[in-house]
């Protein structure tokens, strides 16, 4: 950083140079003049200012002497910007490596989705606002850089996070469109957003322990979920030449023909059992073994899934106990008035227009209460507890999701075309890498982040005499 020194030579004037401080040590850059005159002492100071601006693009925050300060009648203001969220946006993007697959509209594309996310005109016309860049409305290709990219984002994940390989999780999500029209790729399916009746894509995301996004999928809207597990983890351990790798995922992701499939390709997997689903001799043979103890755990052998393992939970116990009173009352009262009875559990029925509780649920229910189980094919080696926390950790692809769809309005989707919905996936997972870098580091929200980087900008001003524009730091 450069500095304007006053000090008084041998002769008695006053010399002005530009200095440095380095190490306790006074290194004079520039000598601009001396002079007995404070009128001319003045004008050298300003000569010094010019100069560093110039050299150094260092520009001082406060004016310091008069003679620097504007005349407001003479000023024409010509708007702010965010001069600071660019700068540290566009930082990370190249700490990322972004800027060298040489597409400038696609890396402020990103920055924008950051920074105030919205359509494409949207965000072309607040780059153009408040960066002062503008570009061309044609969006490129961009779907074939996604190996370009994944590849960028995994070195920071290896670099940043000792990501190693040993662990992903799995889950997916929807993005619906703002249309009803359907194509190859746009169908109507289940939607997480409970839009059944417009089209939709599925996206299937794999995250590290930290929760940072490393590698997705897109999928036909009407794939069902379990489907997507193994063509995005085959893909994923073929690029990188993993040797074995352990997935954890929701209890959707998995069957027996996913477990077959993940054994034959050296991976090992944790995911959630429906434990209504075992037999009654299953279950109460976990819960004797169980006892109702906190925290207690057992391991079972079971045909096809290899492992069971099941824990008790006081906590669990009690907030299932209390569902399973409220849906007992509901049958209970619902059975006084066969006419409005449905589908209701706790209800079955023994013939046209007769129902009755059902006590064998019942008491099959009474056994689950406070029990969880998760599949696994990880040995003994690997304790039961620590099999439990990786799966208790899939809450950051939730978490990973709920960012791309809340701070960076991922959808609704108002694309159409193929090579435009992939192009807007691709934008969107960069810049949720980015995020999650942004947040593990700082610890902070996407949202306060870039609330306090908007806090600066920079107020532009014509100075209408000299027809130069000048930039004001406002904090």
């Amino acid at each position: 950083m450069f500095y304007i020194r006053t000090t008084k030579t041998t002769s008695g004037a006053r010399a002005v140079q530009i200095v440095q401080y380095q190490n306790r040590k006074t290194i004079i850059v520039q000598h601009i003049g001396s002079s007995h005159d404070e009128q001319e002492l003045t004008i050298l100071k300003q000569t010094a200012r010019d100069w560093i601006e110039t050299n150094a693009h260092q520009t001082s925050l406060f004016p310091s002497s008069r003679s620097t300060i504007i005349p407001l009648q003479q000023c024409q203001y010509l708007g702010f910007r965010y001069g600071l969220l660019y700068e540290t946006l566009n930082r990370l993007l190249t700490m990322f490596k972004f800027h060298l697959l040489h597409n400038k509209l696609l890396t402020d594309l990103v920055i924008a989705r950051i920074a105030e996310p919205g359509s494409k005109l949207q965000s072309l016309a607040f780059l153009k606002q408040y960066f002062g860049i503008e570009h061309q409305r044609r969006l490129p290709q961009l779907s074939n850089m996604q190996p370009n990219v994944e590849t960028k984002v995994l070195a920071v994940a290896k670099k940043e996070f000792q990501f190693n390989f040993s662990m992903v999780f799995y889950d997916v999500t929807t993005l619906y469109f703002e249309s009803f029209d359907e194509d190859n790729l746009r169908k109507p399916g289940f939607s997480k957003d409970n839009k059944i009746q417009q089209p939709q894509i599925l996206i299937g995301l794999l995250v590290t322990t930290e929760g940072f996004p490393v590698a997705y999928q897109i999928f036909e809207g009407n794939t069902f979920e379990g489907h997507t597990l193994i063509p995005i983890i085959k893909a994923f351990k073929r690029k990188h030449k993993i040797g074995s790798l352990t997935v954890v995922a929701d209890a959707a992701m998995i069957s027996l023909k996913n477990i077959i499939a993940l054994t034959k390709s050296n991976l090992h997997y944790v995911v959630a059992a429906r434990t209504a689903n075992l037999s009654t001799v299953l279950i109460a043979k976990v819960s004797t073994q169980l006892d109702q103890r906190d925290g207690a755990t057992v391991r079972i052998p079971t045909e096809g899934y290899v492992n069971l393992i099941c824990e008790f939970s006081t906590k669990r116990f009690a907030k299932d106990y209390r569902e399973m009173q409220k849906q007992i009352k509901k049958a209970e009262e619902l059975l006084q008035y066969p006419s409005l009875i449905k589908r209701t559990k706790f209800i079955k029925s023994i013939g046209q227009n007769k129902y009755t509780f059902n006590i064998e649920l019942a008491e099959k229910n009474k056994l689950l209460l406070g029990m969880k189980g998760y599949y696994t094919n990880l040995g003994k080696d690997v304790r039961d507890r620590l099999i439990i926390e990786h799966y208790h950790n899939l809450w950051r692809v939730e978490q990973v999701f709920r960012i791309a769809k809340s701070d960076l309005q991922m959808r609704p989707m108002y694309h159409f075309k193929e090579h435009t919905i992939k192009a807007h996936v691709l934008i969107c997972f960069m810049a949720l890498a980015i995020c999650k870098y942004m947040e593990l580091k700082s610890g902070k929200s996407t949202k306060n982040i870039v609330k306090t980087l908007k806090g600066v900008t920079d107020a532009r001003i014509l100075n209408q005499l000299t027809m130069i524009p000048r930039i004001c730091y406002l904090i």
